[in-house]
């Protein structure tokens, strides 16, 4: 959640940390992951007789098939993993192949381009990072997110 932002056009407070998760993105997975998973127990349970090749549907073919789906299920809710986490000293970005602490004052910018799916770190060595956990598609919140992290990057640099 972000502290400090109220909406479009509300007034904003003192910002003093930040926590943003995609939510959009979130709702979509965890809706879909329980559909996967029982789309393949259903055809575990239709899996029966002769497979056209000579041989016969198992029980281990069934359970190898609601395997499947939680091992499907699992790769979708990966999807919920990116977060970003900021204060007044640093940022923590938690993406979905691993996690990066920078701290303020390596940070050139927040950036959020008008057709990115979502914002990024510009890094005073060129470097960028993006921000998976903010997506375009949460539009106002993913507005409100960025304007808070760029007051924190504001207050870093002040000090």
């Amino acid at each position: 959640m972000t502290e400090g932002a109220e909406g479009p056009a509300g007034p904003a407070e003192v910002v003093t940390e930040v926590h943003a998760r995609p939510r959009r993105l979130r709702t979509v997975c965890f809706v879909v992951a329980p559909v996967i998973v029982l789309t393949f127990v259903a055809l575990g349970f239709g899996l029966r007789g002769a497979t056209g090749g000579g041989g016969e549907f198992e029980l281990s073919d069934q359970v190898a098939m609601g395997g499947l789906g939680l091992l499907f299920a699992v790769a979708v809710l990966w999807l919920t993993r990116p977060t970003v986490d900021a204060d007044a000293e640093r940022i923590r970005v938690r993406n979905l192949a691993g996690v990066v602490v920078v701290p303020w004052r390596d940070v050139a910018a927040v950036s959020f381009g008008e057709h990115a799916p979502w914002a990024a770190l510009d890094l005073v060595n060129d470097e960028r990072v993006p921000l998976m956990a903010i997506q375009s598609a949460d539009r106002w919140h993913a507005v409100d997110t960025v304007r808070a992290l760029r007051a924190l990057h504001a207050a870093a640099a002040g000090s």
